[in-house]
């Protein structure tokens, strides 16, 4: 048994579950194929190797050809580690292990955030900045950085401006509201990490 799968962020949407509005991130998890397998007594561990074919050969059946030319064909490459060994598997099978889960148990999302390129104290670390009259001419920048017992020297830690976003992200104990088998998509709930079309990982809540 695999400990998650991969899928595709689309996009936010909300559903009705009762009487109430439950916000849901979609993830698409079609399109993903078997490419291979390590086990513990070759490799040292037991996992799948899965792979997203790229969106023009979307539809087409899974050709052994694929295999030779990876980033030809395939958009992404993954690892999913096993628990056991993967004798079940064969490669060029659709890779549906979300069919695993349960509907309305917790998984953690693991994602990439979005990048914002270098950004400065005022939208990286929520500055307030200086005055906008009474003649500051601080504005949006960085300000004092100086440390009085220093010598002028910067200590370690400090708040500056930086490349932001673009970091490996952990979003915990979401719940999986909906899986829909046949249009190969799940929803959870609430945001998940990463853009519109980036590629996620869930798995088993850790805390759950």
């Amino acid at each position: 048994m695999t400990q998650g799968f991969f899928g595709k962020k689309l996009g936010m949407t909300q559903v009705f579950a009762g009487n109430k509005v439950v916000p849901v991130t979609v993830v698409d998890v079609s399109n993903w194929f078997v490419l291979g397998t390590k086990n513990q007594a070759r490799d040292g561990y037991n996992a799948v190797v899965v792979g997203l074919v790229r969106k023009r050969f979307e539809g087409q059946p899974f050709s052994a050809d694929w295999g030779k030319a990876l980033k030809r064909f395939f958009r992404v490459v993954k690892e999913v580690k096993l628990q056991d060994n993967a004798q079940e598997l064969s490669v060029g099978q659709h890779a549906n292990f979300f069919e695993t889960f349960q509907e309305g148990s917790l998984v953690d999302v693991v994602g990439t955030t979005k990048g914002c390129g270098f950004a400065g104290v005022v939208k990286r670390h929520n500055f307030k900045g200086g005055c906008s009259s009474h003649g500051d001419k601080t504005g949006r920048r960085t300000g004092s950085v100086g440390h009085l017992r220093a010598r002028g020297r910067v200590i370690k830690g400090k708040r500056l401006p930086g490349h932001m976003g673009a970091i490996k992200k952990t979003v915990q104990n979401l719940q999986l509201v909906k899986i829909e088998k046949n249009a190969q998509f799940v929803l959870i709930k609430g945001a998940v990490p990463g853009k519109s079309g980036s590629v996620v990982f869930v798995q088993n809540g850790v805390k759950a």
